[in-house]
């Protein structure tokens, strides 16, 4: 600095008559700031293997999100252990398979799901940080506590006669729609279906009740989903197209919501649903947003593709349609008190216990869609505060570093699944129970809703 206080202006803009001192300072400021953006930590001897493959500077493997199943499929078969490591900007992340591998990536208390989700799929929800409940009670478990108490038989019983009926005039619509040609797109027609019944369980009625809502919200919802990048995974700090997008559709779907509980406020309408739930129980709108879309995000992504993908399934099964078909006419045959009773009329007034015992063939039928359709990766966090050890392989994931599990490696596992490619249900059956091979066989989510709408789409 003493070399800058002998420098008259006149020598500020003539780089020739810098003394030696100011070009050092500024090579050495240049070189520590160029090793601050390129610095990466390093994994542990004990890690698994670092995959150079399709790594680069800076970024790190973005073939983990253009092609992400061939990426863990290569780096995977490159490893003699099963698991190998890589890179993701400066996020350290370690991919596992096999029996070890899926026994420490699910069993473990000590790695967490919800923070691998909130820094690797920048689609999902705010994180703790930003929408602590309390000091003692982070958003996630807040999360976790509320969902289940809304999930509760005697909850969820309120709502069965309003959901058959959403499902039924629905489908009636889309029938309609499709004219005397019955073709109709179920990836729009039943994936909108299944988004009214997941907004009325765990949504407000508000927009479940209300076309024109559920076009606005579902646009909305789609519009955040889709905006993620990997850009902004990487550089969290960057303000992308994709992120002020986000921060725009979010901002609509508060106001929208801040709008309805108002109103709910001001004149004192009370409405039996989980919107009316989360205000009873003293969460501000910013919770309640978080909680509904955190809700949506779980339960639309995978429950409104499932639905549209049993369909096909059925299709083009001609014998597992005629036994759903028979299951479904047995149960309103038995449950029926009068023949002017319609089959969703009798739907209707089923039980909690009823729907949960009288339809297992359906269940088999989502079961072994969700396997076929259940792809990509899943994502948890080292937060033990040490390295944690992969099952017996000898190999670590690296504190606060990331792991992920591609679940075709169980799913499409032909030791386990013969014939993996192919859908059917009977594998569930008790005779070949292949999904009780070993541990962690099967990963499914997204029954709930497309299960009642099956069932009630083989009345029509």
């Amino acid at each position: 600095m003493e070399a800058l206080k002998g420098l008259r202006t006149e020598h500020i803009t003539n780089y020739q008559a810098w003394p030696a001192a100011v070009w050092i300072l500024l090579l050495t400021t240049a070189v520590s700031l160029l090793a601050l953006v390129f610095w990466r930590p390093s994994f542990p001897k004990n890690a698994p293997k670092f995959s150079k493959a399709d790594d680069w500077p800076l970024v790190g493997a973005l073939r983990f999100f253009s092609d992400r199943r061939n990426f863990l499929l290569y780096g995977t078969n490159q490893s003699q252990s099963g698991s190998f490591s890589f890179y993701l900007g400066k996020y350290r992340i370690v991919a596992v398979s096999g029996p070890e591998g899926r026994k420490a990536f699910f069993d473990s208390k000590e790695l967490s799901m919800p923070e691998g989700y909130a820094t690797l799929y920048a689609a999902a929800p705010s994180n703790d940080k930003a929408i602590k409940v309390t000091e003692e009670e982070t958003f996630h478990k807040w999360f976790g506590r509320t969902i289940n108490a809304l999930l509760r038989k005697e909850t969820l019983a309120k709502n069965l006669v309003p959901l058959v009926d959403d499902s039924r005039k629905a489908l009636d619509r889309t029938l309609a729609r499709a004219g005397s040609g019955g073709l109709f797109d179920p990836f729009e027609d039943i994936y909108r279906i299944v988004y009214q019944l997941t907004m009325r369980t765990v949504g407000a009625t508000e927009f479940a009740e209300s076309p024109k809502m559920l076009e606005k919200t579902l646009h909305w919802f789609e519009v955040i989903e889709s905006s993620t990048s990997a850009t902004r995974i990487i550089f969290p700090w960057l303000p992308t197209p994709g992120y002020i997008r986000q921060m725009i559709y979010g901002a609509r779907i508060y106001t929208t919501l801040n709008r309805v509980m108002n109103e709910r406020k001001k004149t004192g309408r009370r409405v039996e649903d989980s919107l009316q739930f989360l205000m009873d129980s003293g969460a501000n709108v910013v919770r309640i947003l978080t909680f509904i879309m955190s809700s949506l995000f779980a339960g639309q992504l995978n429950s409104g593709i499932n639905a549209a993908w049993m369909l096909i399934y059925l299709a083009a099964d001609p014998y597992w349609y005629r036994q759903l078909r028979d299951e479904v006419d047995g149960v309103v045959k038995k449950h029926r008190k009068s023949p002017e009773q319609s089959g969703t009329d009798v739907l209707a007034g089923l039980t909690m216990a009823d729907w949960e015992s009288d339809f297992p063939l359906i269940d088999l039928a989502l079961r072994e869609t969700i396997r076929l359709q259940m792809v990509g990766a899943a994502f948890r966090k080292n937060i033990s505060g040490k390295d944690y050890s992969i099952g017996k392989t000898g190999e670590v994931v690296p504190e606060d570093s990331y792991v992920t599990y591609p679940v075709d490696d169980v799913h499409f596992n032909p030791e386990i699944y013969p014939e993996p490619a192919k859908w059917d249900p009977g594998r569930y059956l008790p005779d070949r129970a292949e999904d009780k091979k070993a541990p962690w066989t099967y990963m499914g989510l997204g029954f709930g809703q497309a299960y009642l709408l099956y069932v009630i789409s083989l009345t029509i």
